[in-house]
């Protein structure tokens, strides 16, 4: 979008005059500024979530799942508020959707340079290639079809990760 950057700065400077709400929706729906990345803003977002993933890592399945679905509401809510503020389907400069589906992918295989390292360039391919059905997710309105496809990728992710770990392992 040509516009992404001027539509950017005029929301932050918006941003004093915006209610608190929409403020903290604009710094997670950026994930801290990361979307902000005048280039490849979601391949940014996929990398600031790294650490993340390594911090839940060594968190129980119910305590994983609880994460998941905590960061899918929060990146709903944000993503949601965000495209409406700015007038847009699916902002570039949001990247919550970016950080909640690569961490579906990552969060249930063992946590492991070699396992980042690839399920981040699988999960960029599927999320820019958008194989069946993950462009379909993107019809969904609102903050769900901001983060659909993304989750979509991300399962998409998970799976083969999965599957290359059985012939690794096996």
């Amino acid at each position: 979008m040509a516009d992404s950057p001027g539509r950017v700065r005029g929301l932050w400077r918006k941003t004093r005059s915006l209610p608190a709400g929409n403020r903290i929706a604009i710094l997670i729906s950026t994930f801290f500024g990361t979307g902000l990345m005048p280039s490849a803003p979601g391949t940014f977002g996929t990398a600031a979530s790294i650490p993340l993933i390594f911090l839940i890592s060594s968190w129980g399945t119910n305590g994983k799942l609880f994460f998941l679905i905590s960061l899918f509401g929060l990146a709903v809510w944000t993503s949601g508020i965000h495209a409406g503020m700015v007038g847009a389907d699916d902002p570039h400069e949001v990247v919550i959707d970016e950080v909640t589906g690569f961490t579906l992918a990552m969060v249930f295989v063992p946590c492991s340079w070699l396992n980042v390292t690839m399920g981040f360039f699988l999960f960029r391919l599927f999320d820019i290639l958008k194989p069946f059905p993950i462009r379909m997710a993107e019809r969904l309105k609102g903050g769900v079809g901001i983060v659909a496809d993304d989750l979509a990728a991300g399962i998409y992710t998970l799976t083969v990760l999965l599957i290359a770990g059985q012939f690794v392992s096996g």
